[in-house]
């Protein structure tokens, strides 16, 4: 094996560990509680085997790309143990929790064309594995109308990034049409 990667490998083993124990008191919505991990490990599954993204850096953000929104993590922690260029993936595709949510939804929609390449990846596979998620199980207290709305806001951010992944877009798209939404 070359350094090179079993360096690729550390540092995504790093990025799993790391993420692992910022959420580890998370739960994902569904009935079972599913932890949190999943869901990020999930995101950087979807990009290795949908998308066929093999970009060490990529992938460590993807691991990490909740840990700042949605734990305690600051983007300098991030920033201090996986770089600067890692950090400001990750921070591209933060919400400001501090923001309302209809805010926080409509901001997703008009940066997305501003994104770096790498991130507007990551949000392919993040939106893909949550849609997934929500079409195996609806999240507790979702109605059939909620679901519906994050499935149309959800073609609205895929919409302003197209042409990004076609493999990750195709699946997408396949997903979409489940509740009748063509992009």
């Amino acid at each position: 094996m070359s350094a090179a990667f079993d360096d690729s490998v550390a540092v995504i083993i790093k990025a799993a560990n790391f993420s692992a124990i910022k959420h580890k008191d998370g739960r994902r919505k569904d009935k079972e509680k599913t932890p949190y991990i999943n869901h990020p490990i999930g995101v950087a599954n979807l990009l290795v085997t949908v998308g066929k993204v093999t970009d060490t850096e990529m992938l460590v953000a993807a691991l990490l790309h909740d840990t700042v929104e949605d734990t305690s993590t600051t983007i300098d922690e991030v920033k201090q143990n996986f770089g600067e260029s890692v950090a400001n993936i990750v921070m591209q595709v933060t919400d400001d929790k501090s923001l309302p949510k209809d805010v926080r939804k409509r901001l997703q929609i008009e940066r997305a064309t501003s994104l770096e390449p790498k991130a507007r990846l990551i949000r392919l596979a993040d939106k893909l594995y949550n849609l997934k998620d929500i079409l195996r199980q609806t999240p507790e207290g979702w109605s059939d109308e909620r679901v519906q709305e994050y499935f149309q806001w959800a073609a609205e951010v895929v919409k302003q990034i197209l042409g990004t992944n076609e493999a990750l877009e195709s699946q997408l798209k396949d997903v979409l049409l489940k509740k009748g939404i063509t992009i």
